[in-house]
């Protein structure tokens, strides 16, 4: 069963390819709705139809890299390379998923409710696990997305 859809409305990638906006055609998760308009992708090999991964507003995922599971990828992220990304679950006191990605100007988080920088991630952490096990490990993550996710500085002006 498709949970998506390719819509008419398109943009083009950095790298010249066409990109269409999703569109949900059955509730995903708890937050997206049937009917739901998400990010854009270049095909239907982008983004799993299994599972809650999801493309959400600005966000675009194209080339070889592909969401699934409960990938979120969301804030202005450019996914176009499986290096651009990387998801952990279950995770933290929750058990939720967190998926790292890289934006036109640095790492995104999505973990939970929390969607945001690398750096307001770190903070969020810091206010609310302290130095617990939680914040051990969302710190070791924090450092492998850095090692792992390059900001490539021609895609900036994207």
């Amino acid at each position: 069963m498709k949970k998506y859809e390719l819509t008419d409305e398109t943009i083009t990638a950095g790298n010249g390819q066409v990109l269409y906006r999703i569109r949900a055609l059955v509730d995903i998760g708890e937050d997206i709705k049937a009917g739901d308009l998400g990010g854009y992708i270049a095909g239907e090999n982008n983004l799993s139809h299994e599972g809650n991964a999801w493309v959400f507003g600005s966000a675009k995922v194209y080339d070889n890299a592909r969401g699934f599971g409960d990938a979120r990828v969301t804030g202005n992220a450019v996914v176009s390379q499986t290096a651009d990304y990387f998801y952990v679950a279950p995770i933290g006191n929750r058990n939720a998923t967190i998926t790292f990605y890289r934006t036109k100007t640095g790492i995104g988080v999505h973990c939970g409710c929390f969607g945001g920088t690398l750096e307001e991630f770190d903070a969020r952490v810091k206010e609310t696990h302290g130095d617990n096990e939680h914040s051990q490990i969302y710190r070791q993550l924090i450092e492998i997305a850095k090692l792992r996710i390059k900001v490539r500085k021609e895609e900036n002006n994207e």
